[in-house]
């Protein structure tokens, strides 16, 4: 790994991160479009690799926590204070009841996934037949909510509903933030609401991978050997872009579909499946 590659990393990692493209399946793309261009085989994957896509993962995690540290702040203080006096009449109490039901969720369905999820990495054809659904889900989203009343309160069965669409997205080309944030429209939600709790939910899921992968899956020794300066940079690069991404998406989104990125993972998916089962 190269200055270079860290930071084209970064840059795709902290824009797909919070679009609604899926970041796994352009770290995927752009991990094996190099690979092809340098006559390296797809199938090797080393743990500096992996690692590598953790810590840009860590990058987005840290811009989202200071784009929504008010939030993050608000709520864990009233969920803190509501298990004090168990009482979770709140609004902040009961969003962060929400956020940890729907991590729980996520998780449930996410482990039975996650084999297939690391096979994938290895056929970027697949992800981006997986890409193109996201699209269509995207499409489907758009058109079903224009004809339902919204709201700006999270309920129960719609962070239920959300979890289980976070939990699907461990497959690299269902987008997480695209999957939840279509969830959310389905279920109700205003758009400005839909991609805020979606933001949000991200965050215990995006923390516990950051934490447990590292201790369990990292050799002390072996990480020495790491290329560390790209690393950093990579990460540094995706907690900007990933920041500067939040911020611009969410006045997007309140006013325009998400149409437009459900046509690029389209024409994406297509362009990915034909260009890897020529090189496979």
């Amino acid at each position: 790994m190269n200055l270079i590659q860290s930071v084209l990393m970064g840059i795709v990692q902290g824009l797909s991160e919070f679009l609604p493209v899926s970041s796994s399946a352009h770290l995927v793309f752009t991990s094996n479009f190099y690979k092809v261009f340098k006559n390296i085989p797809i199938a090797e994957q080393s743990t500096e690799e992996v690692f590598f896509d953790i810590m840009l993962h860590l990058g987005t995690l840290i811009a989202v926590l200071i784009f929504f540290r008010k939030d993050v702040i608000e709520i864990t203080k009233a969920l803190f204070e509501a298990i004090k006096k168990w009482n979770f009449s709140s609004h902040l109490a009961k969003l962060g009841l929400y956020i940890i039901a729907g991590t729980v969720v996520t998780i449930i369905l996410a482990l039975p996934f996650n084999e297939a999820a690391n096979h994938l990495v290895f056929h970027p054809a697949l992800v981006g037949g997986l890409l193109i659904i996201t699209g269509g889900v995207l499409f489907l989203s758009e058109y079903l909510s224009k004809k339902k009343p919204t709201t700006n309160e999270v309920g129960l069965k719609q962070a239920l509903l959300i979890g289980l669409a976070q939990g699907l997205a461990v497959l690299p080309g269902f987008s997480r933030s695209g999957w939840t944030i279509a969830t959310g429209l389905f279920t109700g939600l205003d758009r400005q609401t839909a991609a805020r709790y979606s933001f949000l939910l991200s965050i215990p899921i995006i923390l516990g991978a950051s934490m447990v992968y590292p201790l369990v899956k990292i050799d002390v020794h072996e990480a020495v050997t790491y290329n560390w300066y790209s690393i950093i940079l990579g990460t540094i690069v995706s907690g900007i872009v990933g920041y500067l991404c939040i911020k611009y998406f969410m006045k997007f989104i309140s006013k325009f579909s998400l149409n437009i990125f459900g046509w690029y993972c389209i024409v994406m998916g297509v362009f990915t499946l034909i260009f890897f089962n020529i090189y496979k």
